[in-house]
Parts: C-alpha cells; structure tokens; sequence
C-alpha cells in the first residue's frame, strides 16, 4: 500500500485498508549463549553449599573422653642455660702454650681523657634537700619548700594596691561630679553644648589656617628684626591654637566658668 496521506475529509478514507501490524525485531541471541551453558554445567558440582547428602555417623566406641578436650604440655625437657658456655671459665693453659698479646696502640689515654673533659659541658646539678641524717637527698621541686605562684592563696586575685587606687579615683571622681554639680546649680559654671563645641572648634581651625596662610606668605630670608618678629609671633599663635584644638577634640564635655 502506497504511503501517501490523504487529508482528513478526503474520500478516499472511506475505503476499508487492510490492517498493517508492526514487525518486531528479531530477538537478540548471544554468541556465548553455548559457551555459558557449557560452563554451567561442568562447574557445577552437588551439594556445594548444603554439605553432603548424608554424613557420617560416629561410631559407638568413639565416645568423647575426659580430660581429652584439654591442652597438653610439652615434654619435659633438662632445663639449660643458654649462656652455660659462656660461664664456664677455659681451662689453664699449659705450660708449653704461650699465651697471645693482644693489640698495641699509640693512643695516648690520659691527654685524650683530659681533653674529652675539658671540652665537656658541665651537667647542670638539680637542685635537692637532705630529708636524713645520712644525707639521703630528694628533689627539690616537688617538696614545697621552693615558692611557687600557683600555690598561693591569693593567686589569680586583684593586688590590693589596684582595689585601693580603683576606689581612690572612684572617689575622686565622685567629688568631681558633685563639686561640678554644685557650681552649675549656683550658676557659677555652664556646659557646652554639642553645637557650640564644634562650632568654637572650626572656628579655631579657620584661625589656623589664616595664620599658616600668613605664614606661608612671609620672606624667606628673615634679615631684618620687624621679619623676626612676625615670625616668631605666628608661630607661637599657631602653636597655641593646635594645643587649644587638640585639648577640644580630647574631650567631649567642657565646662566654662561665668564671670
């Protein structure tokens, strides 16, 4: 039948078409197939993992015996020293032997010891105590007679003379805050206020800067006394604008006293 596709409203659908069922493919078979049975078959053996069909049973003479289950101990044998050879002294030697000499060398003992021991490091000696009559001497680490921190009772604790400064200053300030709080209720002294204090202090760095401006623009060469002068006079006013401006900016809380 061709293969042609007819659309769906087409009159040719009305002819009866014979069925077309799906060819299926050949089932795979494969080339070992003989080998794996072969196989199979000449390693298989019977009652592999069951044991055999049927077992032996014991006879009844071969009864279980007592102490037969028990290990047994080797034979006694004559006890011997291993080193019996080396104990036993050789016999005196004869009159006609003559004994041999043994090795000569030029080594020369005496100054290798002495050298030996002056090059030596000394062994440092442990410190000890005689705890007897006798002098019989025990370290001297462990006994407690050599004071250690650890062991003391107020180890780990605040040294007395830190309690006393902390409560010394702590009442200095105390003294402080009332003597503080008693002007102002008098009226006698006012705090600065957050505003005012960064308002002083730019006005102090606008200072500094006119006075290095001034200063920047002076002669370099200072020959004459009216040059000295005026130098040294802006200096010394810078330098006390910078201590008034590092003494605003180290603390938060200025007071002023009224006149």
């Amino acid at each position: 039948m061709s293969d042609t596709i007819y659309p769906p409203e087409s009159i040719y659908n009305l002819i009866p078409r014979e069925e077309e069922k799906a060819k299926k493919a050949p089932r795979y078979m494969s080339k070992f197939r003989e080998q794996v049975k072969l196989e199979k078959v000449v390693n298989k053996s019977p009652n592999k993992t069951l044991g055999p069909a049927k077992v032996d049973v014991p006879l009844p003479t071969n009864y279980l015996l007592k102490h037969s289950k028990e290990p047994k101990l080797p034979e006694k044998k004559l006890f011997k020293y291993e080193d019996d050879e080396l104990r036993s002294k050789p016999p005196v030697p004869a009159r006609t032997e003559k004994p041999l000499m043994g090795l000569h060398t030029n080594k020369n003992f005496i100054k290798t010891n002495a050298v030996e021991n002056i090059m030596a490091v000394p062994k440092k000696v442990l410190p000890a105590y005689a705890d007897t009559k006798k002098g019989d001497k025990q370290p001297l680490e462990n006994s407690g007679l050599i004071p250690k921190f650890i062991k003391k009772k107020d180890y780990g604790q605040t040294p007395e003379y830190l309690l006393q400064r902390r409560e010394e200053v702590k009442k200095a300030q105390e003294e402080y805050d009332n003597y503080v709080k008693e002007r102002m209720r008098e009226g006698a002294m006012k705090q600065l206020s957050g505003e005012e204090r960064r308002n002083i202090l730019q006005a102090l760095k606008k200072n500094w800067d006119d006075l290095h401006h001034q200063y920047q623009g002076l002669s370099v060469v200072t020959d004459t006394a009216p040059k000295k002068y005026r130098k040294e006079r802006l200096e010394q006013e810078m330098k006390q604008l910078e201590r008034d401006i590092d003494l605003i900016e180290r603390h938060k809380t200025i007071y002023i006293a009224n006149n």
